[in-house]
């Protein structure tokens, strides 16, 4: 073989293999946006990457995930959203909390969303309708937030001489606390609501004590993500304050909380992965109809009863999917 072709064969040998890895397909990337942090919401993070795996995509594998947590603070999740953006993400996941999903929506107009929230995301205005979202965002309502009345029944079988209540709401997502607020006053007619806000750590110890010194006969915990993040927090004051709690989620259950009712959270999130799975394969969120969480549950925890000196009325244990002994 002469040199001259010896020279354009190696040099061609050379150039074939980084052709070749530039005609491979970019890894797609998902931006995920939470206003906790990831160590207590792991369990989300769990199913979200399950139900990912159901559409063929696993992280690190065949899909990238960029992770923007705002550390329980409600006003970095705009810049974090337009942060994810500006990255060049191919679609926003948000997840466990309607403020999150707002910042999304307000970033891009393009970008798909897929979101999990507690509420009608049709008043909210994160879509047109359900059957045929519109726009660029599509998700999982599990309507926790709807859940007030319900859980204000349970707690007065349990209590039936309870009369003060009180009602712990997040003033930094004002949707969810304002529904709740209105929907809980307007049953509640012959029993005192006494609404007490949380914002930090801080203000969840002072809101305690505040309860604890008018004497509230029982404590209802608004669906927040700030509050499912600080679920031990909770559950140590209530015990400490002999507070009797009901929450919206199981994971409180089995931080210790007294009893939960709403719907399967965890469920939530498995079907927010799906869904992001399906627009990463070419579907659009204005054609995927808002899907409706179909799994409710209610919990309790009788050693946090014991503790308390409560004993839960055989009709109210017999309601229970899951009684935590």
């Amino acid at each position: 073989m002469k040199r001259r072709e010896f020279v354009t064969l190696l040099g061609g040998a050379a150039v074939w293999p980084l052709a070749a890895r530039a005609q491979q397909p970019v890894m797609p990337v998902i931006g995920f946006l939470h206003p906790g942090s990831a160590e207590p919401n792991s369990f989300i993070l769990a199913a979200f990457r399950r139900g990912l795996s159901e559409t063929g995509y696993v992280e690190g594998r065949n899909v990238a995930i960029e992770y923007r947590w705002a550390q329980d603070n409600n006003d970095r999740l705009p810049a974090l959203a337009a942060d994810l953006v500006r990255y060049g993400v191919n679609v926003i996941a948000t997840s466990s909390s309607t403020a999150a999903a707002l910042a999304a929506k307000a970033a891009t107009t393009t970008v798909p969303i897929v979101f999990g929230i507690g509420i009608d995301p049709v008043g909210v205005g994160l879509v047109s309708t359900f059957n045929r979202p519109g726009g660029n965002a599509t998700g999982v309502v599990s309507m926790n937030a709807q859940f007030g009345q319900k859980r204000l029944g349970l707690m007065r079988e349990l209590l039936p001489q309870a009369t003060r209540f009180g009602l712990l709401v997040n003033p930094a997502n004002p949707t969810n606390a304002d529904i709740l607020v209105r929907d809980l006053q307007a049953v509640a007619i012959d029993k005192h609501i006494e609404v007490v806000r949380a914002t930090t750590v801080r203000e969840i110890d002072a809101a305690f004590a505040s309860l604890s010194q008018q004497r509230i006969d029982a404590l209802l915990v608004t669906p927040d993500a700030l509050f499912s993040t600080r679920r031990v927090q909770l559950a140590t004051l209530a015990t400490r304050h002999a507070i009797p709690v009901i929450y919206s989620e199981r994971i409180f259950t089995e931080a210790g909380g007294l009893m939960s009712y709403g719907s399967n959270v965890v469920d939530r999130e498995r079907q927010v992965g799906i869904y992001t799975g399906r627009i990463l394969k070419g579907e659009k969120p204005a054609d995927l109809p808002i899907q409706r969480a179909s799994k409710f549950e209610f919990t309790v925890n009788l050693t946090t009863a014991r503790a308390l000196g409560l004993d839960f009325p055989p009709t109210l244990l017999a309601l229970a999917d899951e009684v935590i002994e």
